[in-house]
Order: structure tokens, then sequence, then C-alpha cells
């Protein structure tokens, strides 16, 4: 089977990960999810509070910018990396599966808008959904707690995951 360019950088850069002396430089991967977590988190609180359909239109925009950025992170970065470090295949292939059906509800928000059917509804179930994603992978024994025990170089990682992530963000205010 051939391997293609992209899958041979993923997979020399996941291997740099591994065993290596851990590095001093970049933020940890871990901290850098976790604070979108809470970021979004308290969006999601204060759109549940609202009742302005300005200000809920504002915070939607923002979470599905910023789940969508999050998301893609974690399954271009920092997913591949627990794969490579044997985090279980069942508990990837779940993140996975929650991943898409976030990312079908971001469509849907972002194609509507305040006022239109089920529309807060949508956000509201989005939410539940992230809370639930984040409760497991925050978890005890979740994937954050088996990436942490690892050998994964969680500062090599997290460097990685926060140029990606400004790249997104960047990206995301020239289209704006």
């Amino acid at each position: 089977m051939a391997v293609t360019q992209s899958q041979s950088e993923s997979r020399t850069k996941t291997q740099s990960r591994k065993g290596a002396p851990k590095s001093a430089s970049g933020p940890d991967a871990i901290k850098l999810l976790k604070d979108d977590h809470r970021q979004v988190e308290e969006w999601f609180d204060q759109f549940e509070q609202t009742n302005s359909a300005s200000k809920k239109q504002k915070l939607a925009t923002q979470i599905c910018l910023a789940l969508t950025v999050h998301t893609q992170i974690e399954e271009k970065v920092f997913y591949p990396a627990c794969r490579e470090a044997g985090i279980e295949e069942d508990m990837m292939d779940e993140a996975d599966v929650e991943h898409d059906g976030a990312k079908n509800l971001i469509a849907e928000i972002e194609a509507g808008k305040p006022g239109d059917d089920h529309w807060d509804a949508k956000v509201t179930v989005l939410g539940e959904m992230i809370k639930h994603h984040v409760k497991e992978e925050e978890q005890r024994d979740g994937m954050f707690a088996k990436a942490k025990k690892s050998d994964l170089d969680l500062k090599e990682l997290g460097a990685e995951m926060k140029a990606r992530k400004d790249e997104l963000m960047k990206a995301a205010k020239r289209r704006n």
C-alpha cells in the first residue's frame, strides 16, 4: 500500500512526539483543549441566559467557529497522536462520531438565525452534546488522562496544535 506524503509527514510528526524528552516550549496540549472547553461552556451559558436575538446570533457564531477550529485540531493533530500512542480505538472512534454529530448541528445553526424554527433548540442541544463529549475526554479514565500517562510529548503536541489553531482562526477572520 502506498503511503501518501501527508501520511508520511503525519507519521514522522507523531514519531517525533513519542518517546522524546519532554520539551519546554509550547503550551501543553491538554491545557489548550481544556481552555477551549471552558471558553465554549461560558458562551453556551451566556446564550442560555439572554433573550437578545443579536446577542444569541453573536454567541452562536463564536461557539460554532470555536468548535469548528477545536474539532479540526483534535481530529488532525491530537487524535492521530493519541491513536499512535495506543489509546483505545473504541474511545477514539466514539470521539470521532461525537464530532460528526456536532459538525452536522453546527452546519444547521450556521444556516439559520434566531427566530427560525428550532434554532435556539439546536444551539441548546449542541451545548448538551459538547458537555457530554467534554466530560468523556476530561474524566478520570478519559482520553486526556490516558494521553498524560502515555509517552506523548504534550508540550510539542500543544505547540503544533496552537500553530494550527492560529492558522485556522486567521483564515476564518479573512473570510469574514
